[in-house]
């Protein structure tokens, strides 16, 4: 079995392939040149997939059974910043590689497309946990950009007979994750602090939203079994099933601290729009798979504090 990880020198691919070394799989990965991924025994290339030409001919070339498709644009806060990159990355990109898969003849491969719980917007009920049947209202350029991801991959699965399995992942966290997301820049700070480098004063956004965390570690084991067992053309929510306000996170951090933390709220922080809460149902996810998480947040969140204490200490 032939397996392609495309954006695999992101935060996400890195634990995905080794998700799927653990499952002893024939691996292949494209990146940007810019970005490095060191990992053994992977067919590692550069693709650009905004290079629709150079897409296809990889796909003729290799022909992978099954497209894990992590390239994106991930940060909200980035995509307000820059919305064309975002828009072309994540919606002509994804274009670009369906558009190869299709015309390379005689090829189907399975291809999971990964979405966000940030296509939701404003649930309708903000007390229940958000089904995939949940109308898509996204309040950002990153969950618009997702949102019609989604979209077409269900009309290329319906038109074209792909075999296509789409996901909203909720907030999803681990060590090495960018210090643009949260909890990477909650333990970046303290670490700083920790070593001296900033005076003890966390700078905060909007604490009081709440949102679904989960460990990337359970985020990438719900990946691959969506790709043995999801159904081709339907979408899946990944989550912990359970929100927490980022003041809660915050604490958490904050009692792993070894300094006294003051906090401090910093208007570049704050979202031009934020949605007060974001909470994932995945009885469709567990129903069909088997899944549940392993990891608590508070294991994440330490782990993501220890790797931001070993950069500091590296020379």
């Amino acid at each position: 079995m032939n397996v392609l990880v495309t954006g695999a020198g992101g935060f996400v691919g890195k634990y995905l392939i080794q998700q799927l070394q653990a499952e002893k799989q024939n691996l292949f990965a494209v990146k940007l040149p810019h970005e490095t991924l060191s990992v053994q025994n992977v067919a590692i290339s550069n693709l650009d997939l905004l290079d629709g030409n150079s897409v296809k001919a990889y796909l003729e070339a290799y022909r992978p059974d099954e497209i894990y498709h992590l390239a994106a644009q991930s940060s909200v806060a980035i995509s307000w910043k820059d919305p064309q990159k975002t828009v072309d990355v994540n919606i002509k990109g994804t274009l670009n590689l369906l558009d190869a898969v299709r015309t390379v003849e005689n090829y189907n491969p399975k291809i999971l497309l990964i979405g966000s719980g940030e296509e939701y917007g404003f649930p309708l009920d903000s007390t229940k946990a958000i089904k995939e049947d949940e109308p898509l209202k996204p309040v950002n350029i990153y969950a618009v950009t997702k949102a019609c991801q989604n979209m077409i991959g269900a009309v290329y699965a319906k038109a074209y007979g792909m075999n296509l399995v789409m996901v909203r992942a909720f907030n999803h966290i681990g060590a090495g994750q960018s210090s643009v997301f949260v909890a990477a820049d909650f333990a970046k700070q303290i670490a700083q602090m920790e070593a001296g480098l900033q005076p003890p004063v966390m700078k905060v956004g909007n604490l009081s939203a709440k949102r679904d965390f989960s460990d990337v570690r359970d985020v990438v084991r719900a990946y691959t079994l969506l790709m043995q067992h999801g159904t081709a053309g339907t979408t899946y929510n990944i989550g912990s099933g359970q929100a927490v306000s980022i003041q809660e996170l915050l604490d958490i951090l904050i009692g792993f601290s070894q300094v006294t933390v003051t906090i401090q709220q910093d208007s570049q922080k704050m979202r031009p729009v934020d949605v007060p809460l974001i909470e994932a149902d995945i009885s469709r996810l567990q129903n069909d798979t088997g899944w549940n998480p392993l990891y608590s947040l508070k294991d994440t969140l330490y782990s993501v504090l220890e790797y931001e204490r070993q950069q500091i200490q590296k020379p």
